[in-house]
């Protein structure tokens, strides 16, 4: 995988401008942060997103994948506000999970989304190297 920086730009804090990949692309509906029983445990947006990496996680995982071949997340947050206000935590919280990969990302603010309680939904493609 090679993360694409123009020349003289500032690198982003967080997620990368391009990235060129090779291997079996792997797609990852839109992910909620509830558990495995598809029950919400919290309406808190944090930990909500937590969940929802943890899942994202596992479900890499039983595609013999791993975070770090995630080339591309979409998140889809309902309070922006609330998201813009805790950045510290969302960024911990990646960090631990996911780890120090950062695929292109946008951040979309949403009104609503299918489930009822699900305050972020995240869609990610993965590009797995061939073997």
């Amino acid at each position: 995988m090679q993360h694409i920086l123009p020349d003289n730009w500032q690198r982003p804090k967080g997620y990368s401008n391009g990235i060129v990949a090779e291997g079996k692309l792997f797609f990852l509906a839109g992910v909620v942060g509830w558990n495995e029983q598809e029950e919400f445990t919290s309406d808190d947006l944090v930990d909500q997103f937590r969940q929802a990496l943890l899942n994202i996680r596992a479900i890499s995982e039983a595609g013999e994948s791993g975070p770090e071949h995630i080339t591309r997340m979409t998140w889809y947050v309902t309070d922006m506000e609330g998201y813009r206000d805790r950045l510290p935590e969302f960024g911990a919280h990646y960090r631990e999970i996911i780890g120090k990969n950062f695929p292109v990302m946008a951040c979309i603010g949403v009104t609503a989304l299918v489930e009822r309680r699900a305050k972020i939904e995240i869609e990610v493609t993965a590009v797995i190297p061939q073997r």
